[in-house]
Parts: structure tokens; sequence; C-alpha cells
């Protein structure tokens, strides 16, 4: 019998399917479902961060920058789904299945890949960090960075901190891949008074950056 308790626009499922859907955007924090099926649908630019997808279908979908952070995969299948510039940050996969999955610039940090079905090391298209990059970062951008995250929206998206207060050098090694440090340091400034509304992903940040440009 299917079940839902959906708690603060978050998913709460069990048993239920949802084909062919487009979930772009969404902010999927904590988010619990089992045995579910999502097939066909778009996960672009969403966020997973604390959620529990296990036992659940994602055959054929699309995750285009988005981001699992301390996510629970366990037993659910990606088949043929496109991963692109997504981030899989301290994700527990065991039985998950990335069989003929596409992966295009996708980064794993601090994951487990030993118990994931059909993706290992060596598969095309992903970057492994055992943890956090070293990163020398410049006085002037470790400013701006602070002077960002003043920015509330900003702060409550924890895009460039991390739990421990830390600078997420992971997204801000992705942003100097994108962008000078000058136009970063630039837009970080100027995020501080224009950024306001809620956002999920290190995406709006870069789509931010590029209108800067």
């Amino acid at each position: 019998m299917a079940t839902n308790r959906s708690v603060k626009g978050n998913f709460n499922y069990n048993n239920i399917e949802k084909k062919d859907k487009n979930f772009m955007y969404k902010n999927l924090e904590r988010s619990n479902c089992y045995n579910c099926d999502f097939s066909g649908s778009i996960f672009d630019f969403v966020s997973f961060r604390g959620a529990h997808f296990k036992s659940t279908n994602f055959l054929e979908c699309s995750f285009k920058y988005a981001e699992f952070i301390g996510t629970n995969l366990k037993g659910s299948d990606f088949k043929s789904s496109i991963f692109e510039n997504a981030i899989f940050d301290s994700v527990k996969l065991e039985d998950t299945n990335f069989k003929d999955v596409k992966f295009i610039n996708a980064i794993f940090l601090s994951t487990d890949m030993s118990k994931a079905k059909n993706i290992d090391i060596n598969t095309p298209g992903i970057r492994i960090f055992e943890e956090m990059p070293k990163l020398e970062i410049s006085d002037e951008l470790t400013s701006a960075v602070l002077t960002a995250m003043e920015n509330k929206y900003i702060k409550k998206a924890r895009v460039l901190d991390t739990k421990d207060g830390g600078l997420n050098t992971l997204n801000i090694m992705l942003l100097l891949e994108n962008f000078t440090e000058e136009t970063i340091i630039a837009g970080l400034k100027s995020i501080v008074t224009k950024l306001d509304r809620e956002f999920y992903t290190l995406s709006y940040i870069i789509k931010f950056l590029n209108l800067q440009e």
C-alpha cells in the first residue's frame, strides 16, 4: 500500500510510483523514500542532502548538478541515468546499481564505492577524493568567501562551508575550475547584497557568477 507522509515539501514516500516527473531545483533534503519508482524523471539541480532513497528505481533519470551529501542510496537502481557535474559526498552506496550510467565530471568525496555495482575507480567521467581536497587559497579569496557567507541564504545553503565550520575546498576548487579568482572574488562580494532567495546547490552560485562576467 502506498503511503505519502510529505513534510515541508520533501519526499516521504513508501511504495509509490512517480515516473517521468520534473523535480528540477527541488530541495529534497532529509527526504525519506523506500521502494519507489521515479523512472524517467528529471532531478537536475536538486539537493539530496541527508536524504534516504533506499531500494528505489531511478531508471533513465537526469541528475545535472545534483548534490548527494550524506545521502543513503542503499539498494537503489540508477540504470542508464546521467550524472553531469553531480557530487556524491559521504554517500552510502551499498548494492546501489550504476549499470550503463553516463558520468560527466561527477565527483565522489569520502564515499565508499566498493559495495556499489557497476562502478569503480576506473569508471570514465568521475573523479574521486578520499577527503576534502587540499587547496591553497589566497587571503583575498578566503575573505570573499567569508563575506559571502554573511548572506543568510548562502549560509543556509551550506555550499561554501562544511559542517565542522571549515571552508568547503571542494566547491571552491570547482569554482576555480570555472572562473578566474578575480571573477569569483568580485562575484562573492556582490552576492552578499544581491542574493535574496533560497537555493540548494552550488550551481546557483555558478549561475550568478556567469551573469557577472
